[in-house]
Order: C-alpha cells, then structure tokens, then sequence
C-alpha cells in the first residue's frame, strides 16, 4: 500500500491532520492530556467531479480548507481554556472571523492599491508595482506578528505538523525522537501557495489595465479564484517535481518563508502532532 498524502495546519495549543475525507484535530488541554477529535468530511469535488478538474479543485479546496481551519481553530480555542473559562460562542467567532477577512482585504488588497495610486504609475507598471507592494506587506505583516508569544506558539505547532509529516514520508516510525530530526520546512505548505499566488497574481493583473480605482479593486477579489486555481496546480506540479528548476524557482521563495512561519517544536508539541497524524492514518 502506498504511502497518503496528509497535510494539515497549526490551530490553538494543537494540529489538525487531513488525509483524504479524514480530519483529526489534536489538542493539549490545560490538564496536560491530548484529546483527539476525528471526523469525517465529504469534499464538493467527490460529490461533483467537474469541481474535481485541474485549475477548478484549487479554489474548492482553498474555501474548503479554509473553512474547516475556522471552524477547527474555534474549536481548539474553547478546548484549550481552562474549565472556568468563558467559552468562545460561534456568533462571537463568526463576527471575529467576518472583521478579520475585511481587515485582510484592507491591509492586502486596498493599500497596496491605494500606495500605488499615490506613486503615479499606469498602466501595466502600476499592476506590478502593486503587486511589489502587496508582497512587501505580506512580508512585513508575517514578520511583525512573528514576534507574539501566541503566534510563535502557533507557528512552533506549524513546524512539529511539518516534522511529522515529513518523518512518515521518510518512511521512519513516528516517535519523538525520530520526528524531532526531520525539518519543519515542506513543500505543500499553505505559506508556499500564499507566495505563489502573490508572484501569479502580479502576472495576471498585470493583464488588467484601466484607471478605474473601483475596477481594480473589484477584479483583485473576483479572479483571486482563477489564481488560486494557477497556484495550487503549480504547487502540487512542484511537489511532483522537486527537481525542476522552474518550479523550484518558484518554491524556493515560500520555503524560505518558512522559517519564520514554522519555529522549532519542543517534544510534547509534537507528540500532539503524532496523535493527530496517527489518527487518521493507519500506521
């Protein structure tokens, strides 16, 4: 049998592992115990298989994932409070969520655009400087939050999610021991697809020229699915081929990133990370 492909993402004191239509999220209690979530998810493109084509899956799977990564880090902030502690509601998480994406859209869509227009530029220079600007924002904005405690916490999760997966596709037994040799860097990872749709989305809105503000700002948001569609081929296309220079060249950027996305686990964040993992993968 054949080796899964698993991925997942960091959540609150825990990891959630994706393998197939299989989730498991791993959370440290307060108490110090690990308590193991799974369940079961039915994708849109298992249901129709038109959203299961090339350059259509990547967008389902972006809102899919995105999607369960919210409601995965609700669920890991209420199990990671003490029991005294005040639950987070889903309507407060939902208002929490809906100011968060505005504030995305803010800070990466509509400033750049806006510091663009103050330079003067038109045409197709204003795309790419737009886009220049969009991923010296991203960049900072990683940057600065690398340096609260919670996100550094959050990022140290990352990387023993990346240790372990690396670790089982090595091919050697998942223990402590084993996974705290491998890196916290991987291909796959969300913070790699993120640059590869800054640097493909300066490609393609570059193509868009007009002076109307509104229209640029209005066709940044309405293709972020036909780029994230481009990107996630890309993305697995480099997987595939970790030896193509092309592709590498495009990788490469995103896993240097990683360095500060991901930080060194300690041995119990990635024993969380192995319950999580071994949870939905037969070992």
């Amino acid at each position: 049998m054949g080796k899964c492909t698993v991925g997942g993402q960091a959540v609150i004191e825990g990891v959630l592992m994706k393998n197939g239509n299989k989730i498991a999220i791993a959370i440290r209690k307060p108490n110090k115990q690990i308590t193991v979530k799974r369940q079961r998810i039915r994708s849109l493109a298992k249901k129709f298989k038109l959203l299961g084509l090339p350059f259509v899956r990547g967008p389902v799977n972006l809102i899919e994932m995105l999607f369960l990564g919210i409601k995965a880090l609700n669920y890991s902030a209420n199990e990671s409070m003490d029991e005294d502690e005040s639950k987070i509601s889903k309507s407060e998480f939902a208002i929490t969520t809906i100011i968060a994406i505005a504030v995305a859209i803010g800070i990466f869509i509509i400033l750049p655009l806006y510091l663009t227009k103050i330079t003067g530029a038109k045409g197709v220079m204003f795309n790419i400087i737009d886009g220049l600007i969009r991923v010296c924002v991203f960049l900072i904005y990683i940057t600065a939050i690398s340096f609260m405690s919670d996100v550094r916490r959050l990022f140290e999760y990352h990387g023993a999610e990346h240790k372990t997966v690396n670790c089982y596709e090595a091919g050697k037994p998942l223990n402590p021991a084993n996974v705290k040799k491998f890196s916290t860097i991987h291909r796959r990872c969300g913070t790699t697809f993120i640059l590869i749709v800054l640097t493909i989305s300066i490609i393609v809105f570059s193509l868009i020229v007009t002076d109307s503000f509104l229209v640029k700002m209005g066709s940044r948001i309405l293709l972020l699915p036909v780029i994230a569609g481009i990107s996630y081929e890309l993305l697995k296309l480099g997987s595939k081929y970790p030896k193509n220079i092309i592709l590498n060249a495009l990788i490469t950027p995103g896993l240097l990133l990683q360095k500060i996305t991901t930080r060194e686990p300690d041995k119990k964040q990635i024993e969380v990370a192995i319950s999580a993992f071994k949870a939905v993968v037969k070992i």
